[in-house]
């Protein structure tokens, strides 16, 4: 089975290519689209957001999910047809560094930044447990 995830910088080659994640309760989190429909709707919110080059990308699931237990993250599959929405806020910098120990833990740059996208994130986690 084919999941499609959100990659940036994907089409030029780049050192800096790197995969979309939310924060959701205190995990890092990546969103697996079931229909590239999905994922490219939610790609254009997110490049509505000024991100960078967000481009869907085909993997199959257990790659994907290889690859987030490798890095410690976690993996939330979209249903087909399940409409979901960016976070009004983002993260102006990236926190993942691919020479990093595995086991560093990622740590917010503010407590208040925290609070407000914790918020957020609640409310977004809740809409995701629903589709589970």
């Amino acid at each position: 089975m084919q999941l499609f995830v959100i990659l940036f910088k994907a089409e030029d080659g780049s050192e800096q290519e790197g995969i979309h994640t939310l924060s959701i309760g205190g995990k890092n989190t990546v969103l697996a689209f079931e229909a590239e429909d999905d994922a490219t709707r939610f790609a254009l919110m997110l490049e509505a957001q000024d991100f960078f080059s967000p481009t869907p990308e085909g993997i199959e699931a257990e790659e994907i999910k290889e690859f987030c237990e490798g890095a410690g993250l976690e993996l939330v599959v979209v249903p087909e047809g399940e409409l979901v929405v960016p976070p009004e806020t983002s993260l102006e910098q990236t926190d993942w560094n691919p020479n990093a120990p595995e086991e560093a833990e990622l740590q917010p740059d503010s407590d208040e930044q925290v609070s407000d996208e914790s918020d957020e994130m609640e409310a977004f986690r809740r809409r995701l447990e629903k589709l589970l």
